[in-house]
């Protein structure tokens, strides 16, 4: 980057961050906005917008279980968990279908599947070790996932609003059939409050499914080298925000509220991080067998279970 495009960038950069901070700038316009920079003057701190990218996730992500009844989260969880386990299975059990009969390489193909599955890259980034999986294998599954994620915050709300979706229906769709937590979460927000309740919740039981896997995986590949998976501690730090916001007492409920809504837009920026990472350089190198294989094991999972919510 030339000197005189980097001094662009930046304050264009910082700008639009700033931006995403207010109420006026909603989560598809904040993932776009950063599609744009990154394709145009770029992103000038690019070497540490993924670390800050993670991190800040898991603060919003904490931070919205500040507005959630902890009550009603295990009410939504056992609504959903009949179809999260079916849907796990399903989504796995097809990835390895969709892999061998479009003759993706193994690895690639399970990391795929595994992130379809239960939390896109998260969970990409926890098997990873265990399966002993090359940059290129694991950059390949991330660069799949994080484009349909992208394509889902925009799709899934339009589509959710022309089928009439309750809030509700929404929330339990969006948490099933979306990889990241960042996109369901930026989806249900979309798409009202209350889907954004069942949506996170729902995401959140989701992702506790990365354990299991991992524990299996780790099993099925025998590791060589005793790579270890990394326990996402963030969710039960969401747990504990959420039993504080229903049991402490109601004195803190202002303070409660106040963490909550900088956690939605804390998420927006989030996603405007995101954004600035999918660059047209990126999207070439996906390949197009792994690329159809993420797309049609996401379009059975988004279908099958929106078919099952509205049965």
């Amino acid at each position: 980057m030339s000197a005189r495009l980097f001094s662009v960038a930046q304050p264009a950069f910082i700008l639009a961050g700033a931006c995403c901070l207010t109420p006026w700038v909603s989560p598809p316009v904040a993932l776009g906005l950063g599609v744009l920079l990154a394709n145009t003057t770029g992103n000038p701190f690019r070497q540490a917008t993924p670390a800050l990218t993670k991190k800040l996730l898991q603060l919003s992500i904490v931070g919205l279980g500040f507005g959630m009844n902890a009550q009603a989260a295990v009410q939504a969880s056992s609504t959903g968990f009949t179809l999260t386990v079916a849907s796990i299975c399903f989504t796995l059990l097809v990835g390895f279908l969709l892999g061998k009969w479009l003759k993706v390489e193994n690895t690639t193909a399970y990391l795929v599947a595994v992130g379809t599955a239960i939390c896109g890259g998260s969970a990409i980034a926890a098997v990873s070790p265990l399966v002993q999986a090359q940059e290129k294998q694991m950059s390949l599954s991330l660069g799949i996932v994080f484009l349909l994620n992208s394509v889902a915050l925009v799709v899934f709300p339009w589509l959710g609003h022309r089928l009439h979706l309750s809030q509700a229906q929404f929330g339990v769709w969006a948490a099933l059939a979306i990889h990241d937590t960042s996109s369901v979460v930026g989806a249900g927000q979309s798409y009202g409050e209350a889907a954004l309740q069942l949506a996170t919740t729902v995401k959140m039981a989701r992702a506790l499914w990365i354990i299991p896997v991992a524990v299996l995986t780790a099993w099925r590949f025998q590791s060589a080298d005793g790579g270890k998976f990394t326990v996402p501690y963030f969710i039960g730090a969401f747990v504990l925000a959420m039993l504080l916001n229903t049991y402490a007492p109601a004195s803190f409920t202002p303070a409660f509220t106040f963490i909550a809504a900088l956690a939605k837009r804390t998420l927006t920026l989030t996603l405007f991080l995101a954004g600035s990472g999918l660059v047209w350089s990126a999207l070439k190198t996906l390949g197009i067998r792994p690329l159809l294989m993420g797309l049609l094991l996401w379009l059975l999972l988004g279908t099958g279970s929106l078919f099952a919510i509205l049965q």
